[in-house]
């Protein structure tokens, strides 16, 4: 009995208040609403600190699990730089897939089109592969290899690319000695997607009939 009541005294030893009503040294002053005996008067310097870190791991890329990873070709958001084309040009891009993509005013009305479907990254990617052929410092190529890799291929990249699998094994078994030309293969898998599934729709858009109409009534001004 005597015991119980010895126990008892030391439990309540343990939980009784600091002298003072003082907040205890080793007490977080971020648990101000529960678990210590911090001041009201903490509470604006409390929610000031939350929100300046906040801020900062959001500035960081820290909330909600979301990567700062930025693709390669998303760094470089400026259309390129062309001359206007003129009507016939813009006409003949209907009948000739190649032809469009040959010329910087045509890929960038068809990107500002494929934006709006939200497979911009097809594009994207067949750029990033256009600019890895003409390097041939071996670093630079590898690196290049990599990001594209990162940004397009891997099944964690939210701008994944659809290929198959007979076309993925031969990404990754290049990747052990990375070359300016290894993602050929995938590179025209595609293109030709684009050039079968999005460029019919895209001569159908608004986007494509409203610049037809507006380089042609440019001609007609001039």
């Amino acid at each position: 009995m005597r015991k119980r009541q010895q126990s008892q005294n030391e439990g309540t030893q343990a939980v009784s208040p600091a002298p003072g009503n003082q907040r205890p040294n080793n007490t977080c002053c971020f648990c101000w609403c529960c678990c210590c005996s911090c001041s009201w008067a903490y509470l604006p310097s409390l929610l000031s600190s939350c929100l300046s870190l906040t801020v900062r791991n959001e500035e960081r890329g820290d909330g909600a699990g979301r990567s700062t990873h930025t693709t390669k070709m998303e760094s470089i958001q400026v259309l390129e730089e062309c001359q206007d084309p003129t009507a016939e040009e813009v006409l003949s891009w209907s009948q000739n897939f190649d032809k469009m993509m040959k010329t910087p005013a045509g890929r960038n009305l068809f990107r500002e089109f494929l934006r709006t479907e939200y497979s911009e990254e097809n594009l994207l990617f067949w750029l990033a592969c256009e600019d890895l052929k003409k390097e041939q410092n071996k670093k630079v190529v590898e690196e290049k290899a990599r990001m594209i890799y990162e940004d397009y291929i891997s099944i964690l990249s939210p701008k994944e690319v659809s290929l198959d699998s007979r076309v993925r094994e031969v990404i990754n078994k290049n990747l052990l000695d990375p070359s300016p030309h290894m993602y050929e293969d995938a590179q025209l898998q595609i293109y030709t997607l684009m050039h079968r599934d999005s460029f019919p729709r895209f001569l159908n858009s608004q986007i494509y009939k409203a610049f037809v109409e507006s380089t042609a009534n440019s001609s007609s001004e001039s």
